[in-house]
């Protein structure tokens, strides 16, 4: 723990429900908080401590130095709880990780991990809702997990061990190893899957059920939700690996995957009790017996002693390169160019239309959690789809012992031109270092015996300057004057609002990216249409709440207002006395459904009920959709 103000009720809060923390860290600092020791580095803590686990609580900026004392101190189990980290810190952590055996990371964007059987927390899950019994849960949604444990509560069949392997684009543990944890775990006896949009994980995750089906007698019943099935296309849906980068799966290719390996799949969080009940009554029998070891007090889960999975095969690119992510900084192809022949003297400039075009890229492996060439011997969309390859290097070696010869070879470039590609390759690599690169995408052409870049599209990662003031000068390149300047202006409240297309009527405002996401996509399955997507941020206070109303009421189309809450970070009477001043001091002449769950829900029910204001408040989520699109219809 830290003896930060949040940190600290957090801390009070764990120890009170049953949570054996043994003490904290304040660098360069001996003292004691909460009765308990502060000592001034986690080597210390380590050595007087002993701690099984450490949660990591301090800001962006902070979290890589903080993670990286961690792991050389060898704590085993390190869960870091940060969102909007700089893709480079992680990319260099990971390449950390995998020179050791000693720690295992959750996160980083991760709500923590909880065992309500062994009364342990270690993050910020709201523990009202959480009962000991004997559903695993893993989410890369902190939002939607908390939905899936009020629901398995209400069901009677409480949890077991929560992993929040959360949203960033490079998650410490993914899916499939936090699966291989549950499928060992005495406690468990049903697991509830929640994935989403970015990556490939969900693909590998039914890769797995698939072969744990196969391999097993008698599998624990595995129900599954995506969110993001109505995701908007080359945006970044709240989490920082909340998008759809070109080649990976869509999350109905993720559905259906994991519907032919055997997962029962749900639209709605809320439903998993029900679902998970019906899968145990035929597997397990008895549906109110809970697991013979959920009462036993025991923080000795064993996380960390999972083994990685070994390196799986690599997704192929989607048919549309090329796609911006608006939470990177993408430049336009001159200044590409320009930058190209700046840092690195590479030959660039416009197509001729002469020689054959081929892609070579710079980008991300998120299965293998290090930046890998890209490369392909055409352009042409439909070919493309085969013929990619990835070829990933460590991100703290570089390109040195990349054999350039195979992806030469793979891009069929005559053998004349080899030692030009691997100098253009060495460029595009030290640019990707230099400028924190997300995404160099190019065309190259056989050019007078060397190799030319023909077209470019750059994408920089923005989280280096928001966390970290970093890369000012790319920074100043974003053109703001394309963007929408309702979305700008959330932006600045730390609110990520997206205007979907289409004729949408329910501004939706909701708190956590995976509960936006699966709001729209809940709402399309009822038969209604999302005017936007808001995520409120974790960080979300009144004002906040009353903000994102003057946002959403700015778009026309929209003659219904949405709020639907679960509250972990977020307190359900902050978001209700949020609506009050919404309504106060903006000209509110819409209709507002309001539904609140999570920390705090009674007062913020109370204050929304004592309110006298013209609002639809509801409990349950399917009959506050059904009462927001019949508003929205009429």
């Amino acid at each position: 723990m830290t003896t930060r103000k949040q940190a600290t009720a957090n801390a009070q809060e764990s120890i009170a429900w049953g949570t054996k923390i043994v003490g904290g860290v304040t660098p360069g600092r001996t003292s004691e908080h909460l009765g308990l020791p502060v000592l001034p580095s986690v080597r210390k803590a380590v050595e007087e401590l002993k701690p099984d686990a450490t949660g990591i609580y301090v800001a962006a900026h902070q979290a890589p130095a903080a993670i990286e004392e961690a792991i050389e101190a060898e704590v085993p189990l390190i869960v870091a709880v940060a969102e909007h980290i700089p893709l480079h810190d992680m990319l260099r952590i990971h390449s950390i990780l995998k020179t050791q055996s000693a720690s295992r990371l959750v996160g980083a964007n991760s709500p923590g991990i909880i065992s309500a059987v062994g009364k342990c927390r270690i993050g910020f899950q709201p523990l009202p809702c959480f009962s000991a019994g004997r559903v695993g849960i893993i989410a890369k949604s902190g939002t939607l997990s908390y939905e899936a444990v009020a629901s398995t509560t209400r069901a009677g069949l409480g949890q077991s061990l929560c992993v929040g392997v959360g949203g960033d684009i490079l998650p410490g543990t993914d899916l499939t190893e936090a699966l291989s944890v549950l499928e060992n775990d005495e406690d468990t006896d049903a697991i509830a899957l929640i994935g989403e949009i970015g990556g490939k994980g969900e693909i590998e995750a039914a890769e797995w059920i698939k072969e744990y089906h196969a391999r097993t007698k008698n599998p624990k019943p595995i129900v599954a939700l995506i969110a993001g099935v109505n995701e908007a296309r080359g945006r970044i849906m709240g989490h920082a690996g909340a998008f759809t980068l070109f080649g990976e799966p869509e999350a109905k290719a993720k559905i259906e995957a994991l519907k032919a390996a055997g997962a029962t799949m749900v639209h709605h969080p809320a439903k998993f009790g029900d679902a998970l009940r019906e899968r145990l009554q035929g597997s397990v029998g008895d549906l109110e017996r809970i697991s013979k070891r959920a009462n036993r007090v025991t923080q000795q889960r064993g996380l960390h002693t999972a083994a990685r999975p070994s390196n799986r095969s690599s997704q192929s690119l989607s048919k549309t390169p090329g796609l911006q992510q608006r939470r990177n900084i993408y430049l336009s192809e001159d200044r590409c160019f320009d930058l190209l022949r700046q840092e690195s003297g590479i030959n660039a400039g416009q197509y001729s239309g002469k020689g054959e075009r081929r892609y070579l890229a710079i980008g991300i492996d998120r299965s293998r959690r290090s930046p890998c060439i890209i490369a392909a011997p055409s352009t042409d969309p439909d070919s493309m789809q085969q013929q990619v390859r990835r070829f990933p290097f460590d991100y703290r070696a570089g390109v040195k012992g990349l054999e350039v010869d195979r992806i030469a070879s793979h891009l069929g470039v005559s053998w004349s031109t080899v030692e030009s590609l691997r100098e253009v390759i060495k460029g595009l690599v030290s640019l990707f270092y230099a400028k924190e690169a997300f995404l160099l995408e190019t065309k190259i052409v056989e050019r007078l015996g060397g190799i030319k870049i023909v077209n470019a599209n750059f994408g920089f990662d923005d989280a280096a300057f928001r966390s970290n003031k970093r890369q000012e000068d790319i920074q100043a390149l974003r053109d703001s004057k394309s963007e929408d300047p309702a979305e700008l202006e959330a932006e600045k409240n730390g609110i990520v609002y997206i205007k979907l297309e289409g004729d949408g009527k329910i501004g939706t405002l909701v708190n956590g990216a995976g509960l936006a996401m699966n709001t729209v996509d809940a709402l399309a399955e009822a038969g209604g249409r999302a005017a936007n997507f808001l995520d409120t941020g974790g960080k979300a206070t009144s004002e906040t709440v009353k903000k994102s109303f003057e946002v959403i009421l700015q778009d026309p189309r929209v003659n219904v207002i949405f709020v639907n809450i679960f509250g972990g970070l977020t307190l359900g009477d902050m978001i209700a006395r949020g609506v009050i001043l919404a309504f106060k001091e903006t000209a509110i002449n819409v209709p507002v459904v309001v539904r609140i769950r999570g920390t705090n829900e009674e007062e913020g029910q109370k204050i929304i009920a004592e309110s006298g204001l013209p609002l639809f408040a509801f409990d349950d989520f399917d009959e506050a959709a059904a009462k927001a699109i019949d508003l929205s219809q009429g």
